[in-house]
């Protein structure tokens, strides 16, 4: 019985019949061999993940070697590091703190805020009806960018939009202060259009996974709300709540067409830098340098998702 149990192939392998084995005590048979029926078996295991694997392939991968390899090739087809020096100096490095800039602001900042609100909807009364809006809404504002954005702050607070006109009978001209939307300070306020509901999608799933039981456990205890939140809410929420910073992070850094729609390339932001490389305007000589900037760019998001992925693992043994 042990014999025939252990010829017929280890579960999952291309010659598991799919019988139940005996376990660690079955005596060691002959190698497996392969048959059709276990091939079939294992083909249709692995036909779910194809599309997605293709995807990530010819989306990511492929895209990524290209921009790799190319950093460190020169113009001849030879190796240079001489692409990663020059984005490393002068205006590329200001790009890079430019954007890193921009992309610290916009995750805190918006996920302070998107916490707040999603706080407030998660301790709702009415939670459901106004979970389904909130929701529905961050869903629609996340994904609005672009040039329609760019146009609509254009049209709301452009030196002559609608709001500017409003508070300039008010007596306070913005413009005249120091503000212009066509500056890194206007887009750091485009940005938390989209970047604060994004936060309450994502941080959402996090307040829910908070049990009732541990706050009623501390309030039989005699903790009060702060004790609550100091020493369990906060320890608990606190990485998920990094991750999606984190995770506004790499959204910051990687948004591209409303600040290209809104600043025209005034700002050095990195994706635009390497926007107008990939539109041809660029020195004789140089065309490398922009796949070094997309591979500065990798390795930063790398990073970025490293730690979300560490963090999201950390909370998700509590948040389960």
């Amino acid at each position: 019985m042990d014999q025939t149990v252990a010829a017929s192939g280890a579960p999952g392998s291309f010659a598991d019949p799919g019988a139940l084995g005996s376990g660690a005590a079955a005596a060691p048979g002959p190698p497996a061999k392969l048959t059709v029926p276990g091939v079939l078996r294992w083909l249709r295991r692995m036909a779910g993940i194809v599309p997605f694997g293709a995807y990530v392939t010819l989306g990511l991968l492929l895209p990524m070697v290209a921009v790799a390899v190319g950093a460190f090739q020169s113009n001849s087809g030879g190796f240079t590091l001489g692409n990663v020096r020059a984005a490393t100096h002068g205006v590329y490095l200001h790009g890079f703190e430019q954007t890193i800039i921009l992309s610290v602001i916009t995750s805190i900042l918006p996920g302070i805020f998107g916490l707040l609100i999603a706080y407030s909807i998660f301790t709702a009364k009415r939670g459901t009806i106004l979970r389904q809006v909130a929701v529905t809404a961050s869903g629609v504002f996340a994904n609005f960018g672009g040039v329609p954005l760019a146009f609509l702050f254009i049209a709301t607070l452009g030196s002559s939009g609608l709001a500017t006109q409003w508070l300039t009978d008010l007596g306070f001209n913005p413009y005249n202060h120091g503000f212009s939307l066509y500056s890194l300070a206007g887009v750091i306020v485009v940005y938390m259009y989209f970047q604060i509901p994004l936060m309450v999608l994502v941080i959402l799933p996090a307040l829910e996974g908070l049990r009732p039981a541990w706050r009623e456990a501390a309030q039989n205890l005699g903790a009060r709300t702060w004790d609550y939140w100091r020493f369990v809410g906060g320890p608990v929420l606190l990485p998920s709540f990094l991750g999606c910073v984190l995770l506004l992070f790499g959204s910051g850094l990687s948004a591209y067409a409303t600040a290209e729609a809104l600043t025209t390339g005034t700002i050095p932001i990195t994706a635009i830098q390497i926007g107008s490389f990939l539109n041809g305007n660029v020195i004789a000589g140089q065309e490398n340098i922009g796949k070094a900037l997309g591979l500065g760019m990798v390795v930063i998001i790398a990073v970025a998702m490293v730690l979300y992925v560490a963090l999201q693992r950390r909370s998700a043994k509590w948040l389960r």
